[in-house]
């Protein structure tokens, strides 16, 4: 049977802080000094022209390119910790390439990102085949097919699914709408927003300006490896100037 969706309230405790973040890819200085937070039960939307450094907070978050700076998870120092180990934590990362097992069926991807429960004390947040299908009908239908041969948005869908089967208390998502058709994008949004109902943080990387109006609570633009703007959607929504300079084409 689905699990009903609950909403929880947002709390002030910062989940994940970053402060003076620096990335680098060898001898290329990507990130100058990133600094924001993401708290329980919000949805924090990171935009910016491509290459501004968006993607690169990500894999910097989850150890995947060289950082200085401050990294903190519920108050614990953790830059410089392997990718095992941030999704130990409670990290979880949808990356833009989605990166499923073409030759593996929907049921089996899914079962790849499980979390072993028996190691670990009884969480609110631990998700199971039903709990995913139901987020997902269209993977249900599909459980018994090679991934390799579904849709851009059905792959997506199970990208983010097998993500929640390893039971992350934030979920970093980079681009999940990039390429899919209008209906399916609604239905990426829409799976968001019962993420957060459900007390999910989420770092939404996001190019499209209504996804993140629609979905966000708080809003980052970055420019040049920088935060350039924090506010929430109406006021970035107000700020012609802002949008013209670090978004618009």
């Amino acid at each position: 049977m689905a699990r009903r969706w609950v909403r929880l309230y947002k709390s002030k405790f910062n989940m994940l802080q970053l402060t003076d973040l620096h990335a680098f890819y060898g001898q290329s200085h990507v990130l100058h000094g990133v600094s924001f937070q993401v708290r329980p039960g919000e949805i924090v939307a990171l935009m910016g022209r491509n290459g501004v450094g968006r993607s690169t907070t990500a894999k910097a978050i989850m150890g995947l390119v060289q950082a200085r700076g401050s990294l903190r998870w519920k108050e614990q120092e953790v830059l410089g910790s392997k990718t095992f180990e941030m999704a130990r934590l409670g990290i979880g990362y949808v990356p833009e390439s989605r990166d499923v097992f073409p030759a593996l069926t929907v049921q089996q991807n899914l079962l790849l990102g499980q979390k072993n429960y028996r190691a670990e004390p009884a969480s609110k947040l631990r998700w199971s085949f039903d709990d995913v299908y139901a987020l997902f009908p269209s993977l249900l239908e599909r459980r018994n097919i090679e991934a390799g041969v579904l849709s851009g948005g059905e792959q997506q869908m199970l990208s983010l699914g097998r993500s929640l089967m390893g039971a992350p208390e934030l979920l970093i998502v980079d681009e999940p709408t990039e390429g899919l058709a209008p209906q399916v994008v609604a239905q990426v949004a829409q799976c968001l927003v019962e993420l957060r109902q459900r007390g999910l943080g989420v770092l939404l990387i996001e190019q499209k300006l209504d996804i993140a109006l629609r979905t966000a609570d708080r809003v980052l633009v970055m420019g040049h490896g920088r935060v350039v703007f924090e506010g929430r959607p109406q006021q970035l929504l107000d700020n012609a100037a802002v949008r013209r300079e670090w978004l618009e084409v």
